[in-house]
C-alpha cells in the first residue's frame, strides 16, 4: 500500500493516463503518410512518361537524376514519419501489441529510445536537406533556371546548421552515456 494521500494518487494516475492524448497525433501522422504517398504517386506518374518519351521532350540524364532525388526525398520523409510514429507511440503511449513472431516486423521496433529517435530524426533531416541542396546545385547553369545566390547561400547555411546540430546531439548522447557509467 502506498502512503500517499488519495488525491495525490488520483492525480498521478490521471497524469499517467494523459499519455493517451498523444494517440490522435500519431493517427494524424498516419494520415500525413497517406498524403505523402499520394504526392509520391503523383510525382511518379508525372515523371514516367517523360522518361519513356523518345522524342525531343525526353528527359535528360540530369533531369532523371533530379526526378529520382525528388522520389528519394519523399521516401525519406515517409521513413521519418514511420520512425516517429512507431518509436513515439511505443516510447510515450503504449507498446505495440504485435505478435513477436511477425516476420515483417522491423528489427528496430521496440528498441529505439528517445535518444535513438532524436538521432534518426536529425539524420533524416540532414539527408532531406542535402537532397534539396543537391537539386539546387544540379540546376545551376540550366536553361530556364535562374540561380538565386541568396537562396543557395541560405540553403547551405541551413544544411550546415542541421549537420552541426546532429553532431552536437550525437556528442551530447555520447557524453551522457559516458557519464551514466560513473
Amino acid at each position: 500500500m502506498s502512503s500517499k494521500p488519495p488525491l495525490e494518487t488520483a492525480f498521478e494516475r490521471a497524469l499517467f493516463r494523459s499519455r493517451w492524448l498523444m494517440a490522435p497525433f500519431y493517427l494524424g501522422l498516419v494520415i500525413a503518410l497517406a498524403l505523402l504517398l499520394v504526392i509520391f504517386v503523383k510525382e511518379l506518374i508525372y515523371y514516367v512518361p517523360q522518361i519513356l518519351a523518345f522524342d525531343g521532350a525526353s528527359m535528360s540524364a540530369n533531369d532523371g537524376i533530379l526526378a529520382v532525388l525528388t522520389l528519394v526525398d519523399l521516401s525519406l520523409a515517409g521513413n521519418l514519419l514511420l520512425i516517429v510514429m512507431f518509436s513515439g507511440y511505443e516510447n510515450f503511449v503504449s507498446k505495440l501489441d504485435i505478435d513477436e513472431s511477425e516476420t515483417d516486423r522491423p528489427p528496430w521496433m521496440g528498441t529505439v529510445d528517445f535518444s535513438g529517435l532524436k538521432m534518426k530524426l536529425i539524420a533524416s533531416i540532414v539527408a532531406i536537406s542535402g537532397i534539396q541542396l543537391l537539386k539546387t546545385f544540379m540546376n545551376i547553369g540550366r536553361a530556364g533556371y535562374e540561380l538565386n545566390p541568396d537562396e543557395a547561400f541560405w540553403g547551405v547555411v541551413i544544411h550546415l546548421t542541421f549537420v552541426v546540430s546532429g553532431v552536437l546531439l550525437a556528442l551530447m548522447d555520447w557524453l551522457s552515456a559516458k557519464t551514466d557509467k560513473h
